[in-house]
């Protein structure tokens, strides 16, 4: 027996969550960070072999990343410093920053790496996913307006957090910051800014040498970057503390209608360089208050961006724990 609507009796529609988005392309591991860099493409080529092995590829939605324009590139960066880098690039590379080196392919790999952030963002917008892990290189949140710095040549984030506002229509966004090393490329940006929120928790004082409690921001932007310093040897239970008790108060005041996760995985206690101890665990748990923050605030609107993390291994598994919880896992 059904009824009108051809619905069997006793029958209930089940509602299905968008899955989450996962944004990789093989042209990230063609940006040439020069010889024995710490952030190769192995960390990728890593991350992405252990999510197969795990069986989490096929359960995540694939979003293809396009590169982004030289216009959106241009809301957060100079153009001449743009240019400079396609100049270099097609020049057969070089140096762009003590830390950062570029070779043929990556001003494409650049593009290609904001470009994927901007199309995780505009599924998130569309309900095609719910959120989305952007498994990206170069890395961006050092990346200043007019300057490479830190292994980062275009800020990725920055880029995206613009583009959601101009393209949607967003007011309020807020960027959380866990890479264990002070984004001051995001900072700068946004210093002035009343309408982007950024948080950021690093290991200080360490590279690269901003992030101190009395930056707040300037002018209308005053108030509106928050960070918070760890000590060498913080770990998981001062991490969640701050997460729990500083960050989701004043997150929450905020009231952000997008979030994005800078998310290095740097601070782990096994990674080569830096001297926080946070553990896998910890990285779940931080995840968990963002990702409540995100369904509290704003309709669950969340997009995580890789930064840094350089012990292959607790990269890959860190990550792994980080995407099962956005997949709504606990």
């Amino acid at each position: 027996m059904s009824d009108k609507k051809g619905k069997k009796k006793g029958q209930e529609r089940t509602h299905v969550s968008p899955p989450t988005g996962l944004v990789f392309h093989p042209d990230y591991l063609k940006h040439d960070s020069g010889p024995d860099h710490p952030e190769s493409k192995e960390r990728l080529s890593a991350l992405m072999a252990h999510l197969e092995r795990k069986g989490l590829v096929s359960q995540l939605k694939s979003i293809e990343p396009r590169p982004a324009s030289v216009g959106r590139i241009g809301a957060v960066h100079d153009p001449s410093y743009i240019k400079r880098v396609e100049k270099l690039c097609e020049d057969g590379g070089g140096v762009l920053d003590p830390d950062t080196q570029v070779g043929p392919e990556s001003y494409r790999a650049a593009l290609l790496a904001a470009g994927g952030v901007m199309a995780a963002s505009d599924a998130v917008m569309n309900k095609k996913i719910k959120n989305a892990f952007c498994a990206v290189r170069p890395p961006g949140h050092h990346a200043e307006r007019s300057r490479a710095m830190g292994f980062c040549i275009f800020n990725n984030v920055a880029v995206a957090a613009r583009y959601v506002q101009k393209k949607w229509g967003l007011g309020k966004v807020l960027i959380v910051d866990w890479d264990v090393h002070h984004g001051n490329g995001t900072q700068s940006i946004f210093w002035d800014d009343p309408t982007v929120f950024y948080f950021s928790t690093h290991q200080f004082p360490y590279y690269p040498g901003t992030g101190s409690e009395n930056e707040v921001g300037g002018g209308e932007g005053e108030g509106y970057s928050f960070n918070m310093p760890m000590y060498a040897g913080s770990g998981d239970l001062e991490y969640v503390e701050a997460f729990e008790n500083i960050f989701y108060p004043l997150a929450t005041k905020f009231s952000p209608e997008f979030i994005f996760i800078s998310a290095g995985f740097d601070a782990h206690q096994d990674d080569p360089l830096a001297s926080i101890s946070l553990s896998e665990s910890g990285f779940k748990k931080l995840t968990q208050v963002i990702v409540k923050l995100a369904a509290k605030s704003c309709e669950g609107r969340l997009v995580s961006v890789l930064e840094g993390g350089y012990n292959l291994r607790s990269l890959s598994i860190s990550v792994e724990k980080h995407i099962r919880v956005l997949m709504g896992g606990k």
